[in-house]
């Protein structure tokens, strides 16, 4: 995998295939406390850790697209075009909008209630707490910002899919995204009717054009030179610690968008025997069965295992303590 990156030093994701047979996929069969166990012990044991996180992540953490938190903070554009088009805000990000007034409603509100407002939730601060003694990288296609509210250093995220908070040029005109934050904190407080005021519909500073949300929907996406070092430092973090004892943490990962985070992790474990995997999901944590013990498939909650092993490895050393301490004591007696 490392010697198919392009002279930029970019990981081209592009070369990542899935050749495991489906029939090659197992959902583990151990007892859930030993699992949590094995998790921990591979954290213990690593070098590094590169952690990849999806959107069950965030749907773990609280920041759930759907349900009542949806109805409760998008009822008047639920009954302005329709329940059967507003399921839920990842559904609703495609809707028709009429008007860039109408865009802009539906998409400041949407990047506040996910982007500006939340605080660092819970449990991102407890994956935080799990690897920050250890060299660490996040390959994340969340784009809520939680890695950086949790603690993480810039240095060590690379977001691929873009940022709530930021906006690019609709037709990606030029390679360089905008900070949107203050300009939603405005569209929020203005908003009448799923409308924000025309006068707040921000137009491209070059071309003049319509402005999009800085998410990688089209081939329009504008990879700046932030996103650029980023995809450098993460190619830079797999040299490093080619040799090394890494663990992959993969968080909430579906087959939405598996070329970017699961087959590649999968395929960075088949290339390097030292290397293992961690894979959470509360439906689809099935491995492949090869990988046998170097690979941890838990299919439960999020929150409640990553807080179980958390616990576990933190424990650690207090038990092995404890060990001797007693072995001491029969010595004495």
């Amino acid at each position: 995998m490392l010697s198919r990156e392009k002279k930029s030093k970019k990981v081209d994701f592009s070369q990542f295939l899935n050749g495991v047979p489906a029939r090659d996929y197992v959902f583990q069969s151990a007892p859930y406390e030993q699992q949590i166990r094995e998790a921990a012990q591979l954290l213990e044991r690593a070098d590094a850790v590169l952690i990849g996180a999806g959107a069950g992540l965030s749907t773990a953490a609280g920041l759930n697209y759907g349900g009542k938190r949806f109805t409760d903070n998008f009822r008047e554009f639920i009954e302005k075009y329709g329940s059967a088009y507003m399921t839920d805000m990842y559904s609703a990000g495609f809707y028709p909008f009429p008007s860039e007034e109408a865009k802009w409603g539906y998409w400041s509100k949407h990047a506040w209630l996910n982007r500006v407002e939340p605080p660092a939730m819970p449990l991102y601060q407890t994956v935080f707490e799990l690897v920050k003694e250890k060299p660490h990288f996040v390959l994340t296609t969340n784009v809520d910002h939680q890695f950086w509210k949790a603690g993480f250093a810039d240095e060590n995220i690379f977001a691929t899919q873009g940022d709530y908070g930021e906006i690019q040029c609709a037709r990606g005109c030029h390679d360089k995204v905008y900070d949107g934050t203050g300009l939603f904190h405005r569209m929020n407080l203005t908003r009448k009717d799923c409308l924000v005021p025309t006068e707040l519909v921000p137009r491209c500073p070059v071309c003049g054009g319509k402005m999009a949300m800085h998410l990688r929907c089209d081939q329009y996406f504008v990879e700046d030179e932030h996103w650029n070092e980023a995809a450098a430092r993460y190619g830079a973090f797999l040299k490093e610690h080619k040799t090394d004892k890494v663990v992959l943490l993969e968080l909430g990962v579906g087959f939405n968008t598996p070329t970017i985070i699961r087959f590649p992790f999968e395929q960075m474990v088949r290339e390097n025997r030292d290397w293992a995997l961690i894979r959470l999901n509360l439906d689809e944590a099935v491995v492949p069965e090869s990988f046998g013990s170097r690979a941890v498939g838990i299919n439960d909650d999020i929150a409640r295992s990553l807080e179980d092993i958390r616990r576990e490895a933190g424990g650690v050393e207090e038990k092995e303590g404890l060990s001797i301490e007693k072995a001491g004591e029969k010595d004495e007696e």
